[in-house]
């Protein structure tokens, strides 16, 4: 309550003019005549301050009701306020919170809606892709001529290169909606950097690049190895792509008290400064990205980490190149 500096204005205010008005009464009336007033001043005081203090008490049950609304909760008792001067201003919290409620509900349906129907559409998507692809490896076997084998195995790279965009669309989607799941076991960094650059290898062997991986021993953390290994893979395959031929890519991992830490470096051609606050916008397509990109590789893995308490940064190297940090942390940050 004291620390409103208008109570404490207030209070000293008071306590100087109940000090002169006392004393003004006893140089008037005599030394009774003081203490009556004295006393009285501070039997009003008193009283004043009690029922401030009252007040200042509900407002802060009321700040930590509001406190716990924020934090998720729906359940909030509003009996106690029924009677007083807060009754206004709960009435019209209640309406807030009633309409905020309605919102919620209302765009989780939609979210929900949105993410059924993509998954709706990406499984009609799917058959004829995995026909066509079929058709094109037959084709291509059946062939003679280099040039239509050429067209053959382009024609197979864009078919595999819609399916990943249908996927990480859907899980976009699904992450957005709220209806992806994700585990909490156990995830070793050893594992999860083999099975991230599974997809990885024969693009890297043509591009005669080199990945160092430097990996601390038994070092993990608590969460989902499938959704950690997309978001680690596509990180890994952002820094494949711009990296140049012979180029070299590290990895390196640790563990500490507070998180587990992924490094991420290339000695390619860095980032641009102006690319560097927008990188993981969802669409996004810095200057240097290549003509396949759509920008939303990125987008995906920050969202899978931060869904695992976890951070995701980029930033460029002195010596050249990009890092990306990625920070699993073993509690609430």
């Amino acid at each position: 309550m004291f620390r409103n500096s208008e109570v404490r204005g207030c209070a000293l205010a008071s306590m100087a003019f109940l000090a002169v008005w006392s004393a003004f009464c006893m140089w008037a009336a005599g030394m009774w005549a003081g203490i009556l007033a004295a006393a009285g001043g501070l039997c009003i005081t008193s009283l004043w301050l009690w029922l401030t203090g009252r007040r200042y008490q509900r407002l802060e049950q009321l700040s930590a009701d509001l406190d716990r609304l924020l934090h998720g909760s729906r359940e909030m008792n509003l009996e106690q306020y029924r009677e007083g001067e807060l009754s206004i201003l709960i009435n019209q919290v209640q309406k807030l919170l009633l309409r905020l409620t309605e919102q919620s509900e209302v765009l989780k349906k939609e979210k929900v809606y949105l993410s059924d129907s993509l998954a709706d559409i990406s499984h009609q998507l799917r058959t004829p892709l995995t026909s066509l692809h079929l058709i094109l490896s037959r084709l291509q076997k059946e062939t003679e001529g280099t040039e239509r084998r050429r067209l053959s195995y382009e024609g197979i790279q864009l078919l595999e290169r819609l399916d990943w965009l249908v996927n990480a669309l859907l899980k976009i989607s699904r992450i957005d909606a709220g209806t992806a799941v994700f585990s909490r076991d156990w995830v070793s960094a050893q594992e999860l950097a083999g099975k991230a650059l599974s997809p990885l290898s024969i693009p890297m062997e043509l591009r005669e690049q080199q990945v160092i991986c430097d990996i601390q021993k038994d070092a993990g953390f608590t969460g989902d190895f499938a959704w950690s290994a997309e978001a680690l893979g596509n990180i890994l395959k952002n820094c494949m792509e711009h990296t140049g031929p012979g180029g070299t890519i590290r990895l390196k991992a640790e563990e500490n008290r507070l998180y587990t830490e992924f490094v991420v470096e290339d000695n390619g051609t860095g980032i641009d400064p102006e690319d560097l606050p927008h990188l993981f916008e969802r669409f996004y397509r810095g200057k240097n990205a290549s003509d396949s990109s759509v920008g939303i590789g990125l987008a995906l893995s920050r969202m899978i980490v931060g869904c695992q308490n976890g951070t995701l940064k980029a930033e460029n190297r002195p010596e050249g190149g990009a890092r990306f940090v990625l920070q699993f942390y073993k509690g609430v940050v």
